[in-house]
């Protein structure tokens, strides 16, 4: 994938054949990344959807076991879709956009519980946090 680094990190269970096989599955060819490790064994893996929704649960499961297999607790994998509780990067450039407006256009000689709330109804502070 031209998108993912040279060098990244992937359970010592699967085997190279594996990978490459599986990468084709997944859209744009990212294969799941290790991001963040923790000291406490926990870790963060991205991963892009898997193209075809028949094979979704056989290599989802195949890579989530690998991952287990791989951590030193042998910890189960907890699994979150960020497609559907974070907002897309349009939502975030349209709030940095009017949160930009707000800071620069808007005179502040309006009360400040007017500004707040026109600075509440940019949803930049709600994306951020």
């Amino acid at each position: 994938s031209p998108s993912l680094p040279e060098y990244f990190v992937v359970p010592s269970s699967l085997a190279d054949q594996d990978l490459k096989l599986y990468s084709y599955s997944f859209i744009g060819r990212r294969m799941p990344l290790w991001s963040w490790n923790h000291p406490n064994g926990s870790a963060l893996v991205r991963m892009a959807n898997i193209k075809d929704v028949l094979q979704q649960r056989r290599i989802d499961q195949r890579i989530c076991n690998a991952i287990t297999r791989s951590h030193p607790l042998r910890s189960d994998v907890y699994k979150s879709d960020l497609d559907k509780c974070l907002p897309n990067i349009q939502e975030i450039q349209a709030a940095h956009i009017k949160l930009k407006q707000l800071c620069v256009n808007e005179p502040f000689e309006e009360t400040e519980e007017k500004w707040l709330s026109s600075l509440e109804s940019t949803r930049w502070l709600e994306h951020i946090r």
